[in-house]
C-alpha cells in the first residue's frame, strides 16, 4: 500500500473568509475524487485548524501501489482540480510512502 500525503498552503487572499471559502471549495473538490477515480483506496482531506500553523490544507490518500497512485495523479479528474488549486498556492510539499 501507498500513502500519499500532501500540505497546501495558500496565497493571501483579501480577506480570512474568501480564503476560507476557497479552502472549502479545494476541500469538497478533493473529497469528490474517491467517487470518480477508483485507484483511491481512502481519502481525508483536512483544513488546518491552527493558523499559527504553515500550512492551510492536508490532503492524505491511500493506493494499492504505485501504479494505482500514478493512474490517480494522471486523471483527468484529478488534473482538473489541481489546475484550481494551483492558481491559488503559494507552496506544496508531498511525501508518498510504503506501509
Amino acid at each position: 500500500m501507498i500513502k500519499h500525503i500532501v500540505l497546501f498552503k495558500l496565497k493571501e487572499f483579501n480577506s480570512p473568509t474568501e480564503k476560507m471559502n476557497k479552502m472549502r471549495q479545494i476541500k469538497m473538490g478533493l473529497e469528490n475524487l474517491k467517487a470518480i477515480i477508483p485507484e483511491i483506496n481512502s481519502i481525508e482531506v483536512g483544513l488546518n485548524s491552527n493558523p499559527k500553523e504553515k500550512f492551510d490544507i492536508a490532503l492524505v490518500t491511500t493506493h494499492k501501489n504505485m501504479d494505482d497512485l500514478s493512474t490517480y495523479a494522471n486523471h483527468p479528474t484529478h488534473l482538473s482540480i489541481s489546475k484550481i488549486i494551483r492558481e491559488v498556492l503559494e507552496e506544496r510539499s508531498c511525501v508518498d510512502f510504503e506501509f
